[in-house]
C-alpha cells in the first residue's frame, strides 16, 4: 500500500468508524455488527502503527490510550473559568432574586442545573475536531489533559450537524458514576491496594494519570453544561445546551427552564431527594439567567458571575456518641478501624457503625474515647464522620489510640513506607486473613463456587474444617451434614442462622467440584496474591502457560510479561518464597485444580523455525500474541519467557519493554520485526 493509499483509508477509516461510534452512543443505533466493528477498527489499528503520520486527531484508537504523559503542560484558559458564589438556605436564593429583579427591569427567565460532584474540564473544537482538554486550575491556567480526556467515551471527538463554529469552548463535569467506582473499590481490594475515598477524587484522581491506557479502564463519563465562543447565534443558555445535544455532547436532561422563584424552589425541593436515584454524586444545584443578553448585563464580580448562584443541598447528618472504636482485619492483612456508634436514623436507615479509614483518619480528627461524633450522608451512600462534637468532650477523656499489634492474632502490625495503613504480616496464621483469603478464593470471578458464602465460610473455620482454600476440595458430606451458626450481622443487628441440611450441603460438594474446571487464570487470580488481579492473572497465564513456570520465574523475568511491574513481580516472588504457599499450591494439583493453559491442538505448518526460539514483545499488527506464539511452535520454533545469551530472536512489536530491548542488545541477540517473522516463514501480510 502506498503513502497515498494510506492516508485515504486512515481517513475513510476514522470517518466511518466515528459516525458508527456516534449512531451508537447519541441515537443508541447499531449499523454494523459488532464483529465488522471490531474489523474496522482493527485494520485501522494497524495503518496508524504502519503510517503513523497520518493518525488523525479524532481517531477513534484514541479512545483506548496508549499515550504515555510525563508531565502536564499548563495552558491558559481563553476563558477564565470563574467559580459560583455560594448559598445553602433558600432565603439567599430569593436574595439572589431579589438583587437580579433590582438591575434588570424587564422580565427573565432562570436555568436550574445540578451540580455534580466532579471535576471541571474545559473542552476546546476547532473545525469540528476535539483539539485540547484542560482542567480548571486556578481558573485562570489548568492541565493539558488532552490524552486523557479522549478516552471518555460520551466526549465527541469529532462534532457532526449543522452551523458548527469554526472554533468553541464547552465546559464540563467529569465523574466517575457510583457503579463505577464501586467496582474499582472492589478490584482494589482483590488485589490488596487502598481503597479510593469517593468518586471525585478517584474522577481527579484517574485524569492525572500518566498513562491513558490505564484512564481508559476507569471509564470515567462527562455531563457538559456550557458552551462559549464568538458571534454564536443562540439567545439563551437554554438554547446553547439544546444545539450541544444535537452536537452529540452528553447533556444531562436534569437541566429546567424557570420563569419564576417559585419553579426554581420546586425544582430545588424536587432534587433534595430524588438526586439519591442519579448513577452519580451531586451536592446541589446551580442557578443561572438564561438570557445571554442579561447575562452581559449584569455582568461578573473579580471571582464570580453576577447571573449565576450554586445552592449546596445541606448534608444529611447526625450527631451521635461513639460506643467504642474496633479494628477489622482484611484478606491482605490491612488494618481498619470502625467507629461503633449508638444507633442513630440518618436519610432512612439506621446508622451504627462507620469507617475511620485509618490511623491518620483517627489523628486528623482527634477522636477521643467517649466523644459525640458528627455523621454525613451526602452523596455518598456510607456514612462517614466528619468531626466532633466538642462542646460534648468528657473532661480528660483520652485519645483513641491505634493498635500496635494485631487485634486478632496479637502480631506486631506494620506500615508499608508510603502507605496509610497498617498491617499485620501474619498471613498464614491471622484468623480474618485466612478466611478473607477462603472468600476471595470462592468468589464468582475466581473459583465461582457459588453454593459458598461468608456465613458458611465462617462457620466452617470455626469449626476447624478449613485453614485454607485447598482444604474445601478435603470436605466430605459426613463432615457438613447438621452443622449450624447464628451470626450476628454487624451494620444491622440482624440475626440468622446459617444450617448445612441435606440440599445445603449437596450444592456446596457440587460447587467444589465444578470448580475444578475453572482456568487456570482465574485459579491464579483466586490465589489471592497481593496486586494480582483479574486481568494481571490472565496476562500472566497467558505468558507462562502454567503455575510451575510462574514459580521458577526470577523477578526480573516475571517483569518481561506484559503490564507487570517491579511491585507486581516482588510480589509474586514472595508469594512463592514461602514454603507453606507451595505445599498450598501442591496440595490445589492433587485435588485436580487447573494449573496451566488449556492446550489447544495445532497443526504443524513447516519446519522453517526448527530449532531456533524466540521471545516475543510489545504489540503486533496481524496477530495477537497467542496466535503468534502458536504460529512459531507451529512452524518448528519455541517461544521462551526471558531473554538470555542462548535466545536466538527477539520479536519487537509496538511499545515492546525498553529493558528487554536493551538486554537483547547487550547480549547480540538479533532483533526482528512483525515482517522478518513473515518472511522466515514465508508468509506475507494479509
Amino acid at each position: 500500500m502506498t503513502e497515498s493509499q494510506a492516508q485515504s483509508r486512515i481517513n475513510e477509516l476514522t470517518e466511518k468508524i466515528n459516525y458508527y461510534n456516534y449512531r451508537y452512543y447519541q441515537d443508541s443505533i447499531s449499523e454494523i455488527s459488532d464483529y465488522d466493528f471490531d474489523v474496522l477498527l482493527e485494520e485501522l489499528t494497524g495503518l496508524e502503527k504502519q503510517f503513523p503520520q497520518f493518525l488523525q486527531p479524532d481517531s477513534p484508537t484514541q479512545r483506548v490510550g496508549g499515550t504515555i504523559t510525563k508531565n502536564f503542560a499548563s495552558v491558559k484558559h481563553k476563558y477564565p473559568m470563574l467559580s459560583l458564589g455560594n448559598s445553602y438556605s433558600e432565603e439567599e436564593i430569593k436574595d439572589f432574586d431579589t438583587r437580579i429583579r433590582r438591575l434588570i427591569d424587564h422580565e427573565f427567565e432562570y436555568v436550574c442545573e445540578l451540580k455534580f460532584d466532579g471535576v471541571a474540564l474545559s473542552l476546546t473544537y476547532k473545525n469540528g475536531v476535539l483539539e485540547r482538554a484542560v482542567t480548571r486550575g486556578d481558573g485562570v491556567q489548568g492541565d493539558d489533559i488532552t490524552a486523557n480526556a479522549r478516552t471518555i467515551r460520551s466526549i465527541p471527538l469529532k462534532i457532526y450537524g449543522d452551523n458548527i463554529p469554526a472554533e468553541f469552548e464547552v465546559r464540563g463535569e467529569v465523574f466517575m458514576p457510583w457503579k463505577v467506582f464501586e467496582q474499582l473499590n472492589q478490584m482494589r481490594e482483590d488485589i490488596g491496594e487502598a481503597l479510593m475515598a469517593n468518586p471525585r477524587n478517584a474522577a481527579s484522581g484517574t485524569l492525572k494519570l500518566q498513562d491513558s491506557t490505564e484512564v481508559a479502564k476507569r471509564q470515567l463519563d462527562c455531563y457538559i453544561y456550557y458552551l462559549l465562543g464568538e458571534n454564536l447565534p443562540y439567545q439563551t443558555h437554554s438554547q446553547s445546551m439544546e444545539q450541544l445535544t444535537k452536537w452529540g455532547f452528553q447533556v444531562s436532561p436534569t437541566y429546567r427552564v424557570c420563569k419564576t422563584i417559585e419553579e426554581v424552589m420546586d425544582y430545588i425541593h424536587y432534587w433534595d431527594t430524588e438526586r439519591f436515584n442519579l448513577p452519580l454524586g451531586t451536592d446541589g444545584i446551580v442557578l443561572k439567567v438564561n438570557a445571554f443578553e442579561v447575562q452581559q448585563e449584569l455582568g461578573f464580580t473579580a471571582k464570580s458571575p453576577r447571573w449565576a448562584i450554586a445552592y449546596k443541598y445541606k448534608a444529611l447528618a447526625a450527631a451521635t456518641p461513639l460506643e467504642s472504636v474496633s479494628y477489622q482485619v482484611g484478606r491482605t492483612g490491612a488494618v481498619t478501624p470502625v467507629a461503633n456508634l449508638k444507633a442513630v436514623l440518618l436519610a432512612g436507615t439506621t446508622v451504627r457503625r462507620a469507617s475511620l479509614h485509618n490511623a491518620n483518619e483517627i489523628a486528623r480528627l482527634d477522636i477521643h474515647e467517649g466523644d459525640t461524633l458528627f455523621i454525613e450522608k451526602g452523596g455518598e451512600i456510607i456514612p462517614k464522620v466528619t468531626g466532633v462534637d466538642l462542646t460534648k468532650r468528657n473532661e480528660g477523656s483520652a485519645p483513641v489510640q491505634f493498635p500496635t499489634t494485631c487485634p486478632a492474632c496479637n502480631t506486631a502490625l506494620v506500615r508499608i513506607p508510603g502507605e496509610a495503613a497498617y498491617y499485620c504480616p501474619n498471613e498464614l496464621e491471622c484468623p480474618p486473613q485466612i478466611r478473607g483469603r477462603i472468600e476471595h478464593f470462592i468468589q464468582r470471578k475466581a473459583m465461582n463456587m457459588d453454593s459458598l458464602g461468608e456465613g458458611k465460610i465462617e462457620l466452617l473455620y470455626d469449626k476447624g474444617l478449613v485453614h485454607s482454600p485447598a482444604d474445601l476440595y478435603k470436605l466430605s458430606y459426613n463432615q457438613l451434614f447438621g452443622l449450624e451458626k447464628v451470626i450476628t450481622n454487624p451494620d444491622t443487628g440482624e440475626v440468622r442462622r446459617v444450617s448445612f441440611k441435606q440440599k445445603t450441603v449437596e450444592n456446596m460438594l457440587t460447587s467444589i467440584e465444578k470448580s475444578k474446571a475453572v482456568p487456570f487464570d482465574r485459579v491464579l487470580f483466586a490465589l489471592g496474591i497481593r496486586y494480582v488481579g483479574a486481568t494481571v492473572a490472565a496476562k500472566l497465564a497467558a505468558y507462562f502457560g502454567n503455575i510451575d513456570a510462574i514459580y521458577q520465574a526470577t523477578v526480573e523475568q516475571l517483569m518481561q510479561a506484559p503490564e507487570i511491574g517491579g511491585k507486581i513481580a516482588e510480589s509474586i516472588a514472595r508469594f512463592f518464597a514461602e514454603p507453606r504457599n507451595v505445599e498450598y499450591i501442591q496440595q490445589l494439583k492433587e485435588a485436580g485444580v487447573q494449573m496451566q493453559m488449556e492446550m489447544r491442538e495445532l497443526v504443524m505448518e513447516s519446519n522453517a523455525l526448527e530449532g531456533k526460539s524466540f521471545v516475543i514483545s510489545g504489540v503486533f499488527v496481524h496477530f495477537d500474541r497467542d496466535v503468534l506464539k502458536d504460529k512459531i511452535i507451529a512452524n518448528g520454533g519455541k517461544v521462551l519467557s526471558g531473554v538470555s545469551g542462548k535466545l536466538d530472536y527477539l520479536l519487537a512489536g509496538e511499545n515492546m519493554g525498553p529493558s528487554k530491548l536493551e538486554k537483547a542488545e547487550k547480549l547480540g541477540v538479533k532483533i526482528i520485526s512483525e515482517q522478518d517473522f513473515l518472511t522466515m516463514i514465508g508468509e506475507t501480510a494479509g
